[in-house]
Parts: C-alpha cells; sequence; structure tokens
C-alpha cells in the first residue's frame, strides 16, 4: 500500500536487522578481533537497526561489564571493515550494510525509570497514614 512513515521501519528491516544481530553477535564470540579493547570484555548486541535502502545499519551494543563503553564503541568502529568482511559470510544479502556503532542506551534509561517508580511507590502513603509496601 503505501510509503512507511520516517519512524516505522519494514518488516524487510526489522528482519534483516535482525538476522544481522545475530550474525555480529556469533563473530564477537567466535572471532577475535585484535584489540585490546575488544579483547578484554564481552559484548551484547542489543540491536541492529537498517537503513531503509540497506546500505547503511546502526548496531547498538553494551560493554557487559559497563566498563570503558565509549573505548569499546570507539574499537568496534575502527574495526567495521573487518567486521562487515566477516558477516559478508555469515548472511546473505545482495550489498552487505556499512556498519556503526553506538552504545545502547535504552539499559540505563530502563534503570533510571525503575529508580523513580521505586522512589515515588516507596513515599505513596495509604488512607490510614501507613506507608504501602
Amino acid at each position: 500500500m503505501g510509503r512507511h512513515s520516517s519512524g516505522e521501519r519494514s518488516v524487510r528491516q526489522l528482519r534483516i536487522g535482525e538476522e544481522i544481530r545475530h550474525a555480529l553477535a556469533e563473530i564477537l564470540v567466535r572471532d577475535t578481533v585484535h584489540d585490546p579493547v575488544l579483547e578484554s570484555c564481552a559484548i551484547t548486541v542489543s540491536e541492529v537497526r537498517v537503513s531503509p535502502d540497506v546500505r547503511r545499519a546502526t548496531v547498538f551494543v553494551v560493554p557487559l561489564t559497563g566498563a570503558n563503553q565509549e573505548a569499546v564503541v570507539s574499537a568496534l568502529n575502527r574495526h567495521t571493515a573487518f567486521l562487515r568482511g566477516r558477516l559478508a559470510k555469515g548472511v546473505y544479502l545482495k550489498h552487505v550494510p556499512k556498519l556503526s556503532f553506538d552504545l545502547d542506551r535504552t539499559f540505563d534509561e530502563a534503570e533510571k525509570i525503575d529508580r523513580l517508580l521505586a522512589k515515588s511507590s516507596f513515599g505513596e502513603q495509604s488512607g490510614d497514614g501507613e506507608t504501602t509496601e
């Protein structure tokens, strides 16, 4: 029918993003990227957003230790050619998208919301003056 709005991704984009996410997660576990920052930490690939023309993909990652987050993202961006080459062997696409890595901040946002909710529910009181649990 009609085109998707700019914020809405097509089923094709979602499918390709998931295929790339699984392949990159496997590559990061199995293959050795010769970088001291990457060799010393485990990385979770949480999401891959593919452009409508499938020429670019933004890969959202989270280092499991939580430390050196910016250094890990920077190291991954330095090694995009290597990772894209490995990805070409693991996915069946006419063109493997250019990769860019970014830190996934959704976990931080969820934790912040949880703290705010816990704080607000702790301060609530029932009608008889006692604090609810």
